[in-house]
C-alpha cells in the first residue's frame, strides 16, 4: 500500500544487502537494536524509531536509521553501507521517505576517489549508470529537492535525489535496484588497478575520514538539526558520530 512505500523500499534494499553479504547485526546487550529512538518531543511518545548495525567480511558496517511520527505524518528510512576505508569501493546510500502525501528519495554511489582527476575510476564506476541515470530524471511526478549546492558538491554527479509523488516514488524502485546490482558487481570485482590512479591506501582513508566528516556534518545537512528537538543533542550526535566512524 502506499503508506508504507518508504518503508517497502528501505526494507526491500536492506534485505537485499543483509542477504547478499551474509551480515550480521550488531544487537543491544538487552537483545535489541543498536539504538532505540525516543521522542522528546510532546506530539509523540515513546520509541519513533531505531538505529540498526550489520556487520560481515564484506563491510565495515550497513547502518539503518528509521524514525517514523504518524503525528506528522513522518515516516523516513536510512541505508548507509561503509566499505573499506582503505579501499576505492563506493558506499552505497538510499532515503525513502513520506512526509504527508508526498514522497522523498536519495540514492546515491558516495565517490572514494576524485573523480575531477581520476578519469579511469569514473568511467569504470559510475559511467554505466549513466543510462538509468538520465532517464530516472525524465520521470513525470518528480520534484526538485530542497538541497543547497554545498550537498550536491560532496556526492556524487550520479545522484538521484528528488521530492515525488507515489507513482514517481514507486518507478524510483527500479532505480535503486540499478545502482545496487552495479554495486553488488563493483564491489565483488573490486576496483582495477589501473582506476586507482596514484592513490595509496592511507590516503584514500584520509580522503574517506574527512569526506565523512563533511557529508554527515549538521551545518551541511540541515536534517540534523530539524529532528534534534524530537530525538535530543546527545542522541543526534551519537548517530552522526557513528557515521563518521571509519573503524566500523
Amino acid at each position: 500500500m502506499s503508506e508504507s512505500l518508504s518503508k517497502q523500499m528501505h526494507d526491500d534494499t536492506l534485505t537485499r544487502l543483509v542477504t547478499r553479504l551474509s551480515l550480521s547485526e550488531v544487537l543491544a546487550a538487552d537483545g535489541g537494536p543498536w539504538l532505540p529512538l525516543m521522542s522528546h518531543a510532546p506530539m509523540a511518545q515513546g520509541q519513533i524509531g531505531q538505529v540498526r548495525i550489520f556487520k560481515g567480511a564484506a563491510l565495515t558496517q550497513l547502518v539503518s536509521c528509521t524514525i517514523v511520527v504518524p503525528a506528522i505524518g513522518l515516516d523516513s528510512h536510512m541505508l548507509f553501507a561503509f566499505t573499506d576505508t582503505e579501499g576505492a569501493v563506493p558506499h552505497f546510500t538510499v532515503d525513502s521517505v513520506r512526509n504527508g502525501a508526498d514522497y522523498a528519495f536519495h540514492l546515491d554511489l558516495i565517490p572514494r576517489l576524485d573523480l575531477a582527476v581520476e578519469l579511469a575510476y569514473m568511467d569504470e564506476v559510475f559511467a554505466p549508470l549513466t543510462a538509468t541515470y538520465k532517464a530516472h530524471r525524465e520521470l513525470p511526478g518528480l520534484k526538485a529537492a530542497a538541497l543547497d549546492p554545498r550537498q550536491y558538491a560532496v556526492m556524487s554527479p550520479w545522484m538521484l535525489v528528488n521530492r515525488a509523488d507515489a507513482e514517481a516514488f514507486k518507478a524510483t524502485f527500479a532505480a535503486v535496484n540499478t545502482y545496487l546490482d552495479h554495486w553488488f558487481g563493483v564491489l565483488e570485482r573490486g576496483v582495477s588497478a589501473a582506476s586507482l590512479g596514484a592513490t595509496t591506501p592511507a590516503q584514500r582513508a584520509t580522503r574517506d575520514a574527512g569526506h565523512r566528516a563533511v557529508i554527515f556534518n549538521a551545518d551541511v545537512d540541515k536534517v540534523w538539526k530539524q529532528i534534534t528537538p524530537l530525538l535530543s543533542a546527545p542522541v543526534v550526535e551519537k548517530m552522526l558520530t557513528l557515521l563518521r566512524s571509519t573503524r566500523g
